[in-house]
């Protein structure tokens, strides 16, 4: 196994002052009578009040970044609903410096394009990201051939991609395949519940049901590493047990490690 490794999730909420701006909604309509006529048109034409991803606004970025000095899990929280680009750039950053293998679980599908869309919004830069090797006096010829654009290349990997063999048909859910494997899976919440939870200031609720989620597409991943022959049984076995006493340390300051460790048994 190759580190370092960036395994990422997004949350998202709708974005209806986007919303009311592309169908140019009168100013005496306030935020929520614009989003709750464009659910009810919705549910009229038996569609899904699910926003298409451009008018996805991320709340909050969670990654577990692990490399050879140790296993950080840290989230980019948007809290003062003013700091979307600042959070889409710093995810960049990171990128930008360290050239990680991302690895999420269905990014190709949502969190990525969520967050192309999105920074180019605010304007992001991330030269690293984009980098398909062009060549000649721009360009690194090493991602011309693996680079975080391609579906099929490994510079990002989406596991549930992958594992279904391309084929949405195939997909599974994060949380089926975690507790499968004898993971937590999910708590607290789901992502169906995030913008009322949103709504009702539990920002920090969604962070932390962020954290989980890249925690159990962390494990998934080790686990997935096994089956590919990146880990021993005996390196396998020692990544789990270095990722319990991780959470172990952070559980008194953070009660939802001490909940996810407890779930895990």
């Amino acid at each position: 196994m190759t580190w370092p490794v960036l395994v990422f999730d997004i949350e998202s909420i709708p974005d209806v002052i986007g919303l009311r701006e592309l169908r140019n909604a009168p100013p005496e309509l306030s935020h929520a009578e614009v989003y709750n006529q464009w659910v009810a048109e919705r549910k009229a034409e038996g569609k899904s009040d699910f926003m298409p991803l451009h008018l996805q606004r991320i709340l909050c970025i969670s990654a577990v970044f692990r490399n050879a000095d140790g296993l950080k899990i840290h989230s980019l929280v948007d809290k003062d609903d003013k700091s979307e680009g600042k959070i889409i750039q710093q995810f960049f950053n990171i990128i930008e410096k360290h050239v990680p293998q991302l690895v999420s679980w269905n990014g190709g599908g949502f969190d990525l394009p969520v967050l192309h869309y999105r920074g180019l919004k605010h304007g992001v830069v991330a030269d690293k990201y984009w980098e398909l090797g062009e060549g000649g006096s721009y360009g690194d010829k090493e991602f011309k051939w693996n680079n975080y654009i391609s579906r099929y290349h490994m510079r990002h990997l989406d596991l549930m991609d992958l594992l279904a063999m391309y084929q949405p048909k195939n997909n599974a859910p994060l949380d089926a395949m975690a507790k499968l494997c004898g993971f937590p899976g999910k708590l607290g919440m789901d992502g169906s519940q995030v913008f009322a939870q949103y709504l009702d200031g539990k920002t920090d609720d969604i962070r932390r049901y962020c954290e989980t989620d890249v925690m159990n597409t962390y494990l998934l991943y080790a686990r997935f590493q096994k089956m590919r022959g990146g880990f021993t049984e005996a390196e396998y076995d020692q990544e789990i047990a270095y990722v319990k006493e991780t959470l172990g340390n952070l559980a008194p300051a953070e009660s939802h490690w001490d909940e996810y460790l407890k779930a895990w048994g």
